[in-house]
């Protein structure tokens, strides 16, 4: 009997019998888990604890109030009634008047915000929502000290804002880090006013870089699972370094709670910005002056491109890139030595770059490159807006078809309609077969054809003869410059039987 259970616990050991048999064998083996756990931890980089960067990083993290004066609309005067009627209380009920036709008092309205001291003399930033339109802006320290604060300036573009407090003594502050280094699966921590409770920390990992949430041309935004909750907004994301990597902005959520997806601006987008607020109350961005896309594998083969790296140059207004030499149909492959992947990354590379740097810019043309030397101009002195109604079907006109498409030639009345000048070429699309490839890539009633196959065509002849053309030539699809509402875009249909 002995020898069985012997054989049973030293020959055929199991868990079960080992930690209810053997306390020593017990007590090895949590340990060994243990040791299991700490080395899986500091494989991964993540920390014991929190709290030592939380204690430092804390006092830095102000929580924001904000005031609104909102003024009440006019009220109509209780309509005559009958005195007695019993429509005499329903009316006054309804408008809820002590009486007729009086106004009620302009009422104020608060929001609660965070934000992060970047300077030991008071420079706050915070996001651009949290302050817009407030008359008044209260800053709490970690002390629990408030401060008035006054705007410095503010960027709607990345929804960041610069405020200033004067204090008695010099104040704790945090600096930015480098955004473009962080990876995803870093750890990061979050500190804030969640729902009005001050000085709350949450942590997290990055969950993914170099987000767009299509709300700005400078969207930058890093994605993480660190709880980020309303009254977040503006506040810091800090690495483990203790550098600001990010400041909250955004969440995706269906119940307006965090879901584990929260956005933060990169830092090396906010940094920029906030030192040109700080030392000119706004933002002074360079400006190329071109119209662009980004491109896929079918405007690629039809520029013979082998890859779809680069911007495609759409539109060139007056400007520094036109005054260059840059055209349209020409492909931005570098920018000031650095190599263009796609349109954001030269959007965000032109902005942050001084205004009035000469640059080099190398392009694609004619399946050549070209190096062009731009001076950059100010993009918010250059920024305006342009509305143009859709064309209607021509009268009296005989469309031809191509494409997929029928068109016909520019008219005066066409030109009244799209509300172009009298000397505008090209061809109006008059409809749009929605079985065709025209239609899948965004083609409609009433867009203009400037260029087919990067060659100008005023014509529907035109347009067949350039079709043609690029058919001979082996192309397996053809690039054209539409034109929609003011603006200009290039669009590859294939040329498959």
């Amino acid at each position: 009997m002995n020898t069985v259970v012997q054989t049973r616990v030293y020959k055929r050991p199991t868990p079960q019998i080992i930690f209810n048999t053997n306390f020593l064998s017990g007590a090895l083996l949590t340990l060994a888990l243990m040791l299991a756990q700490t080395v899986s931890a500091a494989a991964r980089g993540a920390p014991d604890s929190f709290a030592d960067l939380a204690e430092r990083l804390s006092p830095a993290v102000v929580n924001i109030t904000t005031t609104q004066t909102i003024a009440q609309p006019n009220r109509p005067a209780m309509p005559q009634v009958p005195e007695g009627s019993p429509f005499e209380d329903f009316f006054k009920d309804f408008l809820d008047e002590g009486q007729n036709g009086q106004n009620k008092k302009p009422r104020k309205a608060s929001a609660l915000g965070s934000g992060f001291i970047v300077s030991a003399d008071g420079y706050i930033v915070t996001n651009n929502h949290v302050i817009d339109k407030a008359d008044e802006i209260v800053i709490e320290l970690f002390s629990g000290v408030e401060l008035d604060a006054k705007l410095i300036g503010r960027d709607p573009k990345t929804d960041i804002a610069l405020l200033k407090v004067e204090a008695d003594e010099p104040l704790p502050f945090v600096t930015f880090g480098d955004s473009d280094i962080s990876r995803v699966g870093d750890w990061v921590l979050a500190i804030g006013n969640p729902l009005g409770q001050g000085f709350s920390v949450s942590a997290g990992i990055i969950s993914a870089n170099n987000r767009s949430l299509r709300s700005g041309p400078y969207d930058d935004f890093i994605q993480t699972d660190a709880a980020i909750n309303r009254g977040n907004s503006g506040g810091p994301l800090f690495n483990m370094d203790g550098d600001v990597v990010g400041v909250n902005t955004a969440i995706i959520s269906p119940t307006g709670g965090s879901i584990g997806l929260g956005f933060s601006m990169a830092s090396n987008v906010v940094s920029v910005v906030v030192g040109q607020l700080k030392e000119f109350g706004e933002t002074r961005r360079g400006w190329l002056g071109v119209s662009i896309q980004d491109l896929d594998m079918e405007m690629a083969e039809a520029l013979g491109l082998e890859k779809t790296n680069g911007a495609l140059v759409s539109d060139v207004p007056e400007g520094p890139a036109k005054e260059a030499g840059i055209l349209a149909g020409d492909v931005i492959l570098n920018f000031d030595g650095k190599e263009v992947i796609d349109t954001r990354g030269l959007i965000k590379e032109v902005g942050n770059s001084e205004v009035g740097k000469a640059v080099r810019v190398i392009v694609q043309r004619d399946f050549k490159t070209q190096t062009l030397k731009v001076v950059l101009a100010r993009r918010e002195d250059a920024e305006k807006s342009l509305i143009v109604p859709v064309v209607a079907k021509p009268e009296a006109v005989m469309p031809e078809q191509s494409l997929g498409m029928e068109m016909t030639s520019l008219t005066d009345e066409i030109r009244k309609q799209l509300r172009l000048s009298k000397d505008s070429k090209g061809v109006a699309v008059v409809t749009v077969d929605e079985e065709t490839d025209a239609y899948e890539k965004g083609l409609r009633k009433g867009d203009l054809i400037a260029e087919v196959g990067q060659t100008a065509v005023e014509t529907p002849e035109d347009v067949a003869s350039a079709v043609k053309a690029a058919q001979d030539a082996g192309r397996k699809s053809v690039l054209l410059l539409v034109r929609r509402n003011g603006n200009p875009r290039f669009v590859a249909l294939s040329l498959g039987s």
